[in-house]
């Protein structure tokens, strides 16, 4: 395994669809929705011992800074990266390559989300440490799918192509095709099928290629990045291309390979995703957010209430049952997606409450 690994964990995301827990003051990377941690302090926690504090890098929104140095108190200052403004993954993964390439332009680099669930940490720094030892014999740019398990339709897919070859017990395939979220019918049969895995957005590559792909694919948004100052970003941010480094790179590369994995992941895209992963009472209601229940003849709800507040329910069942702060949300479980459509509406009619 390569001894020169950085991660970045890209926490510039806004959380829409945890509303009304998740606020533009406090997005759901830095809530403890699936555990007692924030998922961005989890996320810190997983990839140690393989990689430590002052080999991490963060990439947040400006205005979140104080709460990235409340969730990661052992983060050193100069590992943080403020963005002004969101532009999406591409300019995160660019200003952050910039960086670890000043630093070290013979590391190698696990880019991944602050906000996803994964266990057991074990076999998630494994296939980390295999991927970076496959980035750096291959030099191909190195993603992770996960087998799916039912046909989702809120996450991208990857095809899997032909078989590269195993490293320490890990499996690599080269990348068939990378295919948008599909609609109910075209994800049963991407299961059926047993050819496509979940888009993890988890990737490993050495600086060195990644430099070269945003050479190729995105030379305005690297030009713009490679060299500039923190001061400098203000001015260079707002002009920037907005796109993910799924459709601004990997989409266009050459040499890409997938690493199949099967333990516990979830992006926690939405209130609905949590029912798999918290503890469940005798009727599968679930609850979260530190606060109480008492449900009478109610079955599989999921309830988020703070701590010192306590929910009652009579009688209801499958619905997401949300307080906190000023707002209060309840759906049907099985509609949880569409609350970011909801925020849609409230930032033209009532923004107070963002």
């Amino acid at each position: 395994m390569p001894h020169q690994l950085y991660a970045v964990i890209m926490a510039g995301g806004s959380g829409t669809r945890f509303w009304p827990a998740s606020r533009r003051s406090r997005p759901k990377q830095f809530l403890a929705v699936a555990g007692e941690q924030s998922l961005i302090a989890a996320t810190r926690d997983r990839l140690a011992p393989l990689i430590e504090d002052d080999h991490i890098l963060v990439v947040a929104a400006r205005e979140h800074a104080d709460l990235v140095r409340e969730a990661l108190p052992g983060l050193p200052p100069e590992n943080l990266l403020c963005e002004p403004v969101g532009r999406n993954t591409l300019p995160c993964v660019a200003l952050a390559n910039a960086e670890v390439r000043r630093r070290d332009p013979d590391a190698v680099q696990v880019i991944l989300p602050a906000d996803h669930v994964i266990a057991p940490a074990e076999s998630f720094r494994e296939s980390l440490a295999a991927g970076a030892e496959l980035a750096t014999c291959s030099g191909a740019l190195i993603t992770f799918g996960i087998r799916p398990s039912h046909p989702a339709t809120g996450y991208g897919y990857i095809e899997l192509g032909p078989l590269t070859g195993e490293l320490e017990h890990v499996s690599a395939h080269e990348v068939a095709q990378f295919v948008e979220k599909p609609d109910q019918l075209r994800a049963e049969e991407f299961l059926r099928s047993g050819r496509f895995l979940w888009n993890s957005g988890i990737f490993v590559w050495t600086t060195a290629v990644i430099t070269a792909a945003l050479e190729a694919s995105a030379p305005a948004t690297w030009k713009a990045l490679r060299d500039a100052r923190p001061q400098d970003l203000e001015q260079i941010y707002p002009g920037l291309q907005a796109v993910s480094v799924d459709v601004g790179v990997m989409e266009q590369a050459s040499d890409l390979r997938v690493i199949p994995i099967d333990y516990t992941w979830s992006d926690v895209g939405s209130w609905g995703a949590l029912a798999d992963l918290v503890p469940s009472d005798g009727d599968d209601n679930r609850l979260l957010g530190g606060g109480s229940m008492e449900a009478i003849d109610a079955q599989g709800n999921l309830i988020y209430g703070e701590a010192g507040m306590l929910t009652a329910l009579i009688g209801v069942r499958d619905l997401v049952v949300v307080r906190a702060g000023d707002a209060l949300l309840v759906c049907a479980r099985n509609r949880s997606e569409e609350v970011r459509g909801l925020v849609e509406r409230l930032n033209k009619s009532a923004p107070e409450h963002l």
